[in-house]
């Protein structure tokens, strides 16, 4: 049967007079275009039950690689830094302890503060007071503020002053003022000066580590 003669009889066909019951008897060519449309139909279905949730998993599932495989390269990386890192530790620590070996404990801040006015005697100063004040409690440590007022020549004060920043305990100095002394020839010197010990832990009153 030809193609021209196919195409005439879908022409001459009454659609509303078609009964699916009666397919077995619709031109080839009617049948063919019905099963290519239930062939579409079924394998569309498939696709949107079928394919397309494993296809979405499949995407997940290649962004979830991809996050995996950053972290593996950044955790290579850091392995491959790992000895480099200990020695970098290793140096800290040792600069650690040797700065909190540099911190009084409560009990040594006299002896500081004795230390201090030995210094200023030695450097022929005049003493008028070294007072402390309330100490300032921090998150790790116990900031001990103290007020030093000497007065003597302006070499023997600068000599002073070097003379406190190179005590084996931290000290640091703030807040200076230099006004004429009683004599002539002096300076009288003001500053406030802060030192700093562990701050003692609630439990059992052990020194916490900074």
């Amino acid at each position: 049967m030809s193609v021209r003669g196919e195409w005439r009889r879908l022409r001459e066909l009454d659609w509303r007079e078609l009964d699916i019951k009666e397919s077995g008897g619709w031109p080839w060519s009617l049948q063919l275009i019905c099963c290519v449309l239930v062939l579409g139909l079924t394998l569309a279905g498939m696709h949107w039950y079928l394919a397309r949730p494993q296809a979405a998993a499949l995407a997940e599932a290649q962004a979830e690689e991809g996050t995996l495989l950053r972290d593996y390269r950044r955790k290579a990386a850091q392995a491959a830094r790992l000895p480099t890192m200990l020695e970098e530790m290793a140096v800290l620590d040792a600069r650690m302890e040797t700065l909190m070996a540099m911190l009084p404990t409560g009990a040594e801040i006299p002896s500081l503060l004795d230390s201090i006015s030995e210094n200023a005697l030695d450097h022929q100063l005049s003493i008028d007071f070294i007072r402390l004040r309330s100490p300032e409690t921090r998150d790790f440590y116990i900031e001990r503020p103290f007020d030093i007022q000497v007065e003597g020549d302006y070499h023997r004060l600068a000599a002073f002053l070097a003379d406190i920043a190179a005590l084996p305990r931290i000290v640091t100095q703030h807040d200076f003022s230099l006004t004429p002394g009683e004599q002539g020839d002096t300076l009288t010197l003001s500053m406030l000066a802060r030192t700093y010990s562990y701050r003692q832990s609630a439990e059992g009153g052990e020194e916490a580590t900074p």
